[in-house]
């Protein structure tokens, strides 16, 4: 009987004190305007890595804000640091990637992280 009691003790600080995460990655394409670029001859350079994060946590799951509202403000974050103005560039490679832990349902923390690549064209 005490090696139950030891095993159910044990089991429940496992339970309660480890913590579960959970992340997914989306490649895709989320500029729906009609330029074509084609990057077939060797006329660009890649200049920067860039990206941007977006947090928000949810007890007993109310708070912080929706999932579009938090890609868009990680999106964000990531264009202001892509510096466009400047010369021909674009930004290509545009990753999503999403992180889910804590304990659900009582306390659940999401992040949101958009990175790209930024390029120049040369000619």
């Amino acid at each position: 009987m005490k090696k139950i009691s030891i095993c159910a003790v044990l089991f429940s600080l496992t339970a309660f004190l480890s913590s579960c995460g959970v992340g997914t990655a989306v490649v895709t394409n989320h500029n729906q305007n009609a330029t074509e670029v084609h990057l077939r001859e060797n006329n660009f350079k890649v200049i920067d890595q860039i990206s941007g994060s977006s947090e928000v946590s949810y007890v007993f799951a109310i708070g912080g804000l929706n999932k579009k509202q938090l890609y868009e403000n990680a999106y964000s974050t990531m264009m202001k640091k892509a510096n466009l103005l400047n010369g021909s560039r674009a930004i290509i490679n545009v990753t999503t990637e999403a992180h889910f832990s804590g304990f659900a349902p009582f306390f659940v923390r999401r992040t949101i992280t958009v990175s790209a690549q930024v390029v120049e064209f040369t000619r």
